[in-house]
């Protein structure tokens, strides 16, 4: 009896060789039928007997492609259709509205690194080669369905060769949008600082090695932007890029050929490796070998060196020819071309504008990038192998985070600082790239081109914004004024209730929680910066409480504490009642003498002082206190310090006792007391770094377990900057597990203030529904 099923399948479906792989087992069970992409998902409809259709219907789910990636199925019967001989690839179709999932940027399969290093293939060397397994997505899509004439591949007319591949359903290249070859497709060339060419194709990737390998900066376009690229074992051209850059201390990203380079310069995990070697090829920090081969400017401070491998056949050209000049520890550094601050360089020209005082050299193509993607960063937590987001970019995104409930579409603006933004459809949640700090008229523009760009895509309207508390930050007037010219709602979101609603979005939990949101700086409900906080959260009525906060201390010059940590340990000091120096003499009056003179007229009138109750500026207050750092060139500077210091081997912990104040605190201030006590004493830093570390731990235990029992609540969420910190993201949610509670922690999206769009979208997403 013949039998005839129609699927309808939604999720990352287009553009991953989806078709190629239904026509191949259709080929296979002998049915017949067609597919084709449309707004819809992919519609396959399939004829045969009850055996084959069976047998079809098995492998649709059993043996996908790489890259696809199934949300949704959904079958239904139909009328045979008579006198049909055979199994067809449609054309697409496209109508208002789709339900279909853009695939990230992936990294080169081996197939076309086999295709690459074959002397005899025709893709030998090219710097453009893909497949429908690999290759550029997310950066050169306008719209949807995703088809070559809606990329930036649009203006490369295939030649007979690449047309064939593309026309053919058994080819790996069928429908690659971005299939090219060396007669049809993009190309490369070289210039110096000024524009001009001196080298070609083939020739322009030889001669940058040779450049690279005698010290010069270069410029290169890569799958999302410009990079900015120099020899990593040179301390004098690292540091020389460091000057131009304006970038003193920040870890600098490397790239090298392979993983044996890797090994060589970094102790790999194996679930590090998974990471390095995997379809997204983020940058993973990796504990340094000793002594460490490369110069130690690359990341002065910290044990950590931030390591990936090529994930474009550019950039495996470029690693293999620089380790032939350079040999087996041939590393480059491979960090965002901008000036910091700025948002990575898009196009040729805008490089050559902004990047001139910094590069020497400029590798350019002509395959336009339309989205702006940095590298993804990420660590690894040993204890579970789970990945912790320092950056969540290439390779991620557009990938949704799943969301508990559905309803309609909000908009998320994100924050001032690590800003993203994020778009609800249903029940997915679309987290933009990482744009940065908003901070500047160009970071502006990124986050409208991204809002512009997610909202055609996934064709949606928001029809409620939600932006941050604060009310001076970029991201609330441009929430307003979106509001006012779309006559659409526009709702305020405390920042840390933001931390733990995304949290709560990501492992998809539905009811109430403790949660901890440990971060630097957030504008608190009482005029106050808050960034120390126990939080009663309940997405369902969406209930929020702050239940108790970190000790509070003045900040001396507001954001000039925030830039030189001393003042903040000199006003931690002054807290306990320590107002000048006793047996231990206070690091930072070497250079801050005449300015440490005037804090104490400023804590006594609370002059351009505001109070805080942030962890990551105790954090600094300590680092400071034992001489680690007085002042600061990057955000978590002084708290990378002070992990790094710690003896391991020392179990003894600081108290850091519960006070019943209104509402209740954490004693933080006795960390500093103890610390002071110690360094009187002559105790070693390490010691009291380590003792530091546990004390808050401890601390942070006992209150989570104190609500714990107050409230019924046994799920303690974790969110905040501060849970980068590998020692807490490690051990904090050991010892709540000791403590009989529960974990959430982040591994879809960074803990810091990447994620708080998310949260802000989800409890839009919840107000909407409660309040429709």
């Amino acid at each position: 009896m013949t039998i005839r099923q129609r699927f309808t399948i939604t999720g990352q479906v287009q553009g991953v060789g989806f078709r190629p792989f239904v026509y191949r087992i259709a080929l296979d069970h002998g049915v017949t039928g067609s597919v084709n992409n449309s707004s819809d998902g992919v519609l396959i409809e399939v004829q045969g007997d009850a055996g084959q259709v069976s047998g079809f219907a098995e492998d649709l789910t059993g043996k996908l492609p790489p890259l696809a990636r199934i949300v949704t199925l959904d079958s239904e019967e139909m009328d045979a259709v008579k006198s049909e001989d055979g199994f067809i690839i449609l054309e697409s179709t496209k109508s208002a509205g789709h339900s279909v999932l853009i695939s990230p940027d992936v990294a080169t399969c081996r197939d076309c690194l086999n295709d690459m290093r074959d002397p005899d293939n025709r893709r030998y060397r090219y710097p453009f080669t893909n497949c429908t397994n690999c290759g550029p997505r997310y950066t050169i899509t306008r719209s949807i369905p995703y088809d070559r004439p809606q990329t930036s591949m649009a203006k490369f007319a295939l030649c007979p060769e690449c047309g064939a591949e593309y026309a053919d359903p058994l080819d790996r290249r069928f429908h690659a949008q971005p299939n090219a070859c060396p007669r049809c497709g993009p190309r490369a060339w070289l210039t110096d600082s000024g524009g001009m060419v001196v080298a070609q194709g083939d020739e322009s990737l030889r001669r940058l090695a040779i450049e690279l390998a005698a010290g010069k900066i270069a410029a290169v376009k890569g799958l999302g932007g410009f990079h900015l690229v120099c020899d990593a074992g040179s301390t004098a051209t690292v540091d020389e890029l460091r000057r131009r850059k304006h970038r003193p201390d920040k870890p600098l990203a490397v790239m090298v050929a392979d993983m044996d380079t890797a090994r060589r310069l970094a102790c790999v995990s194996p679930a590090e490796e998974e990471w390095l070697t995997g379809i997204r090829r983020p940058i993973v920090l990796t504990a340094k070998k000793r002594p460490f081969p490369l110069a130690a400017s690359v990341a002065p401070d910290t044990d950590f060196v931030g390591l990936m491998l090529p994930y474009t056949p550019l950039h495996h050209i470029l690693l293999h020819d620089y380790a032939e000049l350079m040999g087996s520890e041939a590393a480059l550094v491979m960090t965002s071309g901008n000036m910091s601050s700025e948002p990575i360089c898009l196009d040729n020209d805008e490089a050559l504008e902004r990047l001139t005082d910094i590069a020497d050299i400029f590798l350019f193509h002509n395959r336009d990038i339309l989205i702006r993607t940095d590298d993804s960063v990420v660590r690894v937590n040993p204890d579970s192998d789970e990945p912790i987001f320092m950056r969540r970019a290439r390779g991620f995104v557009p990938s949704p985070v799943f969301l508990p409930v559905k309803g309609e579409t909000v908009l998320g603006v994100g924050p001032e600082l690590k800003c993203t933004l994020t778009l609800t459809k249903g029940d997915q949640a679309f987290t933009s790239q990482h744009i940065g700090n908003m901070s500047n008229l160009e970071t502006l523009t990124f986050h409208n081109e991204i809002r512009a760009h997610l909202e055609d895509i996934l064709q949606v309207e928001p029809r409620l914004i939600v932006r941050d508390l604060h009310p001076d930050y970029m991201t609330t007037s441009l929430a307003e004024e979106l509001g006012r010219e779309r006559g659409v709602p526009v709702a305020a979101l405390q920042h840390h209730y933001a931390h733990i609603h995304a949290v709560l979005a990501e492992n998809k939990f539905d009811g109430p929680v403790i949660g901890l949101a440990l971060d630097g700086t957030g504008y608190g409900e009482d005029g106050t910066i808050w960034g120390g906080e126990c939080l009663l959260v309940d997405p369902h009525p969406l209930d929020h409480q702050r239940l108790a906060h970190f000790a509070r201390f003045r900040l001396p010059g507001g954001e000039a504490a925030v830039r030189e940590p001393w003042r903040i340990a000199q006003a931690a000091l002054w807290e306990i009642g320590v107002k000048e120096p006793g047996a231990y003499a206070w690091p930072w009056l070497k250079d801050f003498e005449a300015e440490s003179r005037f804090v104490p007229q400023m804590l006594e009138k609370g002059l351009n002082a505001p109070l805080t109750s942030s962890c990551g500026r105790l954090f600094d207050a300590v680092a400071a206190l034992c001489g680690l750092t007085s002042a600061i060139s990057y955000e978590g500077q002084a708290a990378i310090l002070l992990e790094k210091a710690q003896d391991m081997d020392e179990a003894g912990a600081y108290p850091c006792p519960l006070r019943s104040d209104d509402p209740v605190a954490l004693d933080t201030l006795s960390l500093v007391a103890a610390a002071l006590d110690d360094l009187e004493n002559g105790v070693s830093v390490g010691k009291i770094a380590r003792r530091f570390h546990l004390g808050l731990i401890n601390g942070l235990t006992e209150m989570a377990f104190s609500f714990s029992m107050l409230l019924d609540i046994h799920h303690v969420a974790l969110s905040g900057g501060v849970m980068q910190n590998l020692t807490l993201a490690r051990e904090l949610p050991l010892a709540l597990q000791g403590a009989g509670l529960l974990s959430l922690v982040h591994t879809q999206l960074p803990p810091n203030d990447g994620c708080i769009s998310l949260g802000q979208a989800a409890w839009g997403l919840r107000k909407l529904l409660n309040e429709p």
